[in-house]
């Protein structure tokens, strides 16, 4: 990896990294092995499977021995899979052929996953399926932990979009909603929707006369948390389930954490202990059906450690913008709370004044709902970087 920009962060970093892509032909049947582009791949230091005993299911265990453990620095391609098709009651092959996935199309570690269901813990537990843990050595509570995403793949041509007339932002438990709101008079369903490259691009065939490009990413990107009974998501002591984001990032579901990007998330336990999983084809800005498309993904991640770099939550950055993200249970406070985290970053990192801060925030930063379905929601500040002039 070539030498980035950097500029500062509380003492840290902020790099300035390269994009990469990939794909699938539009004619006929796509197959597993057309799905990748022509371009070499991404090399890693380690590679860690998604095998049975390297996922788990819906949390982020606290306790479990690391899966993998690495310096500071090094590299890791990550195998992830999708939930649908590997948490679901029915036998894997059977539900997946009855959606149209042809057979030679599911991954072995879909079945073998699912096969390992029987005695894993459910209560406090969501439905994600997520890779992990890896230790990174010399990780402690109060550093900073910087994860470069360097490529993201799709491991399959296709993925899943499920809708329900009471899903989503439709969903009676929805925040937004009201007591006299009538339920959305659709069916529910699940959605295959085919993917393959066209003109050079990867992109999802909605339909016959509608394409939509692919921007793969993990909607999880995660530390191990520190969770309290009663906060968001955390019914059982010790468990933080996997549907909110919260401090520790989890399921953020934030669309522009693709290659390219680097995340920071503050430490809570030695060794960091990441975890991914979530990932996603393609996803609209809010994920409003409650899903985005589904589909399973291998990504390649540099981790690099911070000492003693205190953030307070998740951060981001592109070639092109710093994105701070507020998180809470409702979304106009996610949004104050992203003005606020946006203000303090201004005043930390680029020497304004308070007042002037805010002044910036309101004229030249963007905010955007990133997500509004996974209990706490996210709105996200994407401050450009060309409004600096001497970066």
């Amino acid at each position: 990896m070539s030498n980035p920009k950097r500029g500062t962060l509380g003492g840290g970093v902020f790099p300035t990294l390269l994009f990469v892509a990939c794909g699938a032909p539009p004619d006929g049947e796509p197959t597993p092995d057309a799905v990748v582009g022509d371009d070499p791949p991404v090399e890693a230091d380690h590679v860690l499977p998604s095998r049975p005993e390297t996922l788990n299911w819906g949390w982020y265990p606290l306790d479990k021995e690391p899966v993998l453990r690495i310096a500071s620095g090094e590299t890791v391609r990550i195998h992830t899979l999708t939930h649908v098709g590997a948490t679901q009651n029915e036998d894997p092959v059977e539900f997946l052929t009855g959606l149209g996935v042809p057979r030679e199309e599911i991954l072995d570690d879909v079945i073998d996953f699912w096969a390992s269901r029987e005695g894993r813990p459910r209560e406090g537990r969501s439905g994600h399926v997520i890779t992990g843990p890896i230790h990174i050595e010399g990780a402690e509570p109060g550093d900073m932990l910087e994860i470069r995403i360097l490529d993201i793949e799709t491991r399959v041509p296709w993925g899943v979009n499920s809708t329900s007339g009471r899903g989503g932002v439709f969903s009676p438990s929805y925040p937004g909603a009201g007591a006299g709101d009538e339920p959305l008079d659709i069916p529910s369903g699940r959605h295959l929707i085919r993917t393959g490259e066209v003109e050079g691009r990867e992109v999802a065939f909605f339909s016959p006369d509608i394409q939509v490009p692919l921007a793969p990413f993990m909607g999880i990107l995660a530390v191990a948390p520190d969770p309290v009974v009663g906060e968001p998501g955390v019914t059982v002591p010790g468990v933080q389930g996997s549907r909110p984001p919260g401090a520790f990032g989890g399921n953020l579901d934030v669309k522009d954490l693709t290659a390219g990007t680097t995340v920071y998330l503050p430490v809570f336990h030695p060794g960091a202990l990441f975890y991914t999983g979530d990932p996603h084809g393609a996803q609209g800005d809010g994920e409003v059906s409650g899903t985005a498309i589904e589909q399973s993904l291998t990504g390649v991640f540099q981790f690099v450690l911070h000492k003693g770099v205190t953030i307070s939550a998740p951060r981001a950055e592109t070639a092109t913008h710093y994105l701070i993200m507020g998180i809470d249970l409702d979304l106009d406070r996610a949004a104050r709370e992203a003005t606020r985290l946006v203000m303090e970053f201004l005043v930390e990192e680029k020497g304004l004044a308070p007042d002037k801060a805010l002044s910036l925030a309101s004229i030249a930063v963007d905010f955007r709902v990133s997500e509004v379905v996974d209990l706490t929601q996210v709105v996200t500040g994407f401050i450009p970087k060309d409004i600096f002039l001497n970066e």
